[in-house]
């Protein structure tokens, strides 16, 4: 019978077949990002409002947080420093960024890479230069005079080092679309310099100022590593966080901490989607793009604050990586090897770095695969329109997720007795896949930028010759986003290799990463160890982004010679 269908029926059978193996990968991925996801936040919701033998407690969890000072104080805390970073560095990578886009300086190649330098690095590592700058043993603790870096703007200041290049590349990105046509109608007209930034550039650059305030907001509300090290006795809501769960395993407190949490990046998404809708485009079809006119007083100008500006995104990344060679800073400053003995302190030895080696090039390659098997199906597939909606909505719930809020619902879904996954929690399986869950959101958008720009009549042309979707994937759209694909394996590949916040929850002991075992060194008192550490991650993850670089001219110069370069 089935040999008769083919004979009489060849068209319709393909079309099936193609239709429901589409829709067979994309409720797939959708069950795959419920399971990895949609589970583990539903969990904590449902911790909050049950009491600590498992009974129904209704709002009584909140409502005893809410009438604890020392979590209110907290809560006030972590808000006065993510208004107070955001302030600080907004503004400052407005500059910078206004410097590198708007002038002729030298070396403005150089300088975006210094300021994008703190990518490679977890944030405890500007929080122990911070220590061995300021601390009670710091070359330069006069400089604090009575005050110490250990509380309110210590943390600011290492927070602003951790936030930076995440504005500055939104900036970056504002400020370098502009149409030139708008300048020189207003010089024609007399505008001088400054009226001209103020009525041309700043009204072009309102939706990526806005768009970083509420990135550096929300990425302060939930970091953990600065407060860990430098937050003294002045608690913030993610630490707070990580002693109820780890300290007093008060789990329904932790979720409703963590609801907390969630709630200012929630709102932030809501914004900035708001925001977007109202944002119109820099470029016309008929704009002209901005390129700066040599003015040696202006360029002068911005060198010099260039140069200002990297000298303490450079000093608090070299101080923390030559910390990790120093014998006993800051009385012998001969060099050693010594503090990279890990077997030596706690924190689980070199195997806790080669653990997140590991990691990182699962999250890099899974994650790069699953992002573009999501994208494809959201942007090509037109099957299981119900699953590629929910799929859609699912890829865009991340990016209002904190970390801290993700891995609390690790602990709570995946460590529950009677879950079959239970077997999975400390392990590489389920700490690979709350990373690639954590960062899918930046991953499927890239992608999805990429295959957006593909003209939809590849697949016409495909469905009139009768070829199957997975043939057209594999020969056309996978080489056309390959550069795509590097970029998003790169990017996993260091966030994986920096995350800590969602990771410290689900780490085991016998199977710890490297971001982790900086805490426990810190802990512990091996400050130089966690600096050796960290160091270790900022170099793997610097080799690694030159190495995808590398990889992407080699292949798209051989590969795809009609792509301009």
């Amino acid at each position: 019978m089935l040999s008769l269908a083919k004979r009489w029926f060849p068209a319709a059978l393909r079309v099936d077949g193609e239709r429901l193996a589409g829709a067979a990968l994309a409720w797939a991925l959708l069950g795959w990002l419920v399971l990895a996801l949609g589970l583990p936040l539903l969990f904590i919701l449902g911790k909050s409002v049950l009491t600590m033998d498992g009974d129904f407690a209704g709002l009584d969890n909140f409502a005893e947080v809410l009438a604890s000072p020392g979590l209110m104080r907290a809560a006030g805390t972590s808000l006065l420093l993510a208004l107070t970073v955001s302030a600080l560095v907004v503004p400052s990578a407005f500059a910078f960024a206004w410097a590198l886009c708007r002038s002729r300086a030298p070396g403005r190649g150089a300088f975006r890479q210094i300021a994008l330098l703190p990518l490679l690095a977890p944030s405890l590592l500007p929080a122990i230069s911070l220590v061995y700058l300021f601390g009670n043993q710091g070359l330069l603790k006069g400089w604090l005079g009575d005050g110490s870096v250990y509380g309110f703007w210590g943390m600011v200041a290492g927070e602003t080092f951790y936030a930076f290049p995440y504005a500055f590349m939104l900036l970056f990105t504002s400020l370098s679309v502009a149409d030139a046509r708008l300048y020189e109608a207003a010089r024609a007209m007399g505008a001088g310099a400054w009226r001209r930034f103020a009525t041309i550039t700043l009204p072009g650059a309102r939706y990526g100022l806005a768009s970083s305030a509420l990135l550096v907001f929300t990425l302060v509300m939930t970091d953990f590593g600065v407060p860990k090290v430098v937050g003294g006795d002045c608690n913030v809501l993610a630490v707070e966080a990580f002693k109820q769960v780890v300290g007093q395993q008060n789990f329904p407190r932790g979720a409703v901490v963590g609801l907390m949490l969630l709630l200012p990046a929630v709102l932030s998404c809501f914004i900035e989607r708001a925001m977007s809708r109202r944002q119109r485009a820099a470029l016309s079809a008929r704009s002209t793009p901005f390129s700066p006119s040599r003015a040696p007083a202006r360029d002068a100008a911005a060198l010099t604050m260039l140069a200002i500006m990297a000298i303490p995104l450079l000093a608090l990344m070299g101080v923390g990586v030559a910390a990790s060679f120093i014998k006993y800073w800051p009385y012998d400053l001969s060099l050693t090897l010594a503090h990279y003995r890990f077997d030596q302190v706690d924190g689980g030895g070199w195997d806790a770095y080669f653990n997140s080696l590991e990691m990182a090039a699962a999250v890099a390659l899974l994650g790069a695969s699953l992002a573009f098997l999501g994208a494809y199906c959201c942007e090509k597939l037109p099957a299981a329109p119900l699953a590629r909606t929910a799929l859609r909505f699912f890829a865009m719930l991340p990016m209002a997720v904190p970390g801290l809020v993700l891995g609390l619902g690790y602990v709570f879904f995946f460590n529950h007795p009677a879950n079959p996954l239970n077997g999975l929690y400390g392990g590489l399986a389920l700490m690979t896949a709350c990373t690639v869950v954590h960062f899918y959101t930046t991953a499927h958008l890239t992608i999805a930028t990429a295959l957006k720009q593909m003209d939809g009549e590849f697949e016409a042309v495909a469905a009139a010759l009768k070829v199957p979707f997975w043939i057209t994937l594999r020969r056309v759209t996978l080489p056309v986003c390959l550069p795509a694909l590097l970029d998003v394996s790169r990017f996993l590949f260091v966030s994986a290799m920096t995350t800590l916040s969602a990771l410290v929850f689900i780490a085991g002991p016998e199977r710890s990463l490297a971001a982790v075992a900086i805490v426990t060194m810190d802990d512990a008192g091996d400050t130089a160890a966690a600096a050796a550490m960290a160091t270790l991650i900022v170099l793997s993850s610097a080799l690694a982004s030159l190495a995808a670089s590398l990889l992407s001219r080699r292949l798209v110069g051989r590969g795809q010679p009609w792509r301009p370069r």
